[in-house]
């Protein structure tokens, strides 16, 4: 299996310089949007594609590809990853689905002077009036898919939710899929530390710029390989974030 994690475009929340002022769902900014559609096109034109590697042996050949062939796409339920999914859908013609695991560290919550106050996400109606054709699962109900009430979730529980995910992925190892997954950026550091077994640790971070690509092949169940880390070949200099 081929694993292909995007972190979404930028957000309002990535373009404030005050953490305080972050809103609890944040949307795309213009720029955002600009670089989920250059990231749809890049990848519906097959640039860039990597070639064909055999990790026992070190030889590789090029792949003569029309495209990426990405078979399964995944999207946070948060806005901002739904809004960075939708354009790589249509660029694609993949139907999404929502894996509501894979949203970011913390939930949707504010901090408030007062402390910090919770938020229900999108509802199911929300999501299907606004990103029509994105498949949602069983969590994602008419009240929304984050409890209010839990406020902000821990850094522990996050780190357990990532080893969750990555179970999951190892469980598919053996396919042929070439999954494609749009999420976050504390998420996407502990979901690779969970690969990796190298969790809790904090005392290093894999950064991710805005829609920055990471790719790591499941060579095996318990061997994998790491193509490359925070890939922004899709964006000119001046639009990375």
């Amino acid at each position: 299996m081929e694993l292909y994690i995007i972190r979404h475009a930028q957000s309002v929340n990535n373009a404030m310089p005050d953490d305080q002022q972050r809103v609890p769902d944040a949307p795309l900014t213009e720029l955002g949007h600009e670089q989920a559609q250059r990231l749809a096109e890049y990848l519906r034109d097959g640039r860039n594609r990597d070639p064909w590697y055999n990790p026992s042996t070190g030889y590789s050949r090029l792949e003569h590809e029309a495209d990426w062939g990405i078979t399964h796409l995944y999207a946070s339920p948060m806005t901002r990853a739904l809004q960075t999914c939708q354009p790589i859908a249509a660029a694609l013609g993949l139907q999404p689905n929502v894996w509501v695991e894979t949203h970011e560290h913390g939930g949707v919550y504010q901090q408030r002077p007062e402390g910090i106050a919770g938020f229900t996400g999108r509802t199911r109606a929300e999501i299907e009036d606004g990103f029509p054709g994105f498949l949602l699962p069983a969590g994602v109900t008419e009240q929304g898919w984050w409890n209010p009430a839990r406020g902000s979730e821990t850094m522990p529980e996050a780190i357990a939710r990532a080893i969750k995910v990555a179970a999951d992925l190892r469980r598919r190892a053996d396919s042929d899929e070439r999954l494609l997954m749009v999420t976050h950026g504390t998420f996407i550091d502990a979901l690779i530390k969970a690969l990796f077994f190298q969790l809790p640790s904090r005392a290093l971070f894999y950064l991710h710029y805005n829609t920055a690509i990471t790719r790591i092949d499941f060579v095996e169940r318990e061997r994998l390989l790491v193509r490359y880390l925070n890939r922004t070949a899709h964006l000119p200099p001046e639009k990375v974030s």
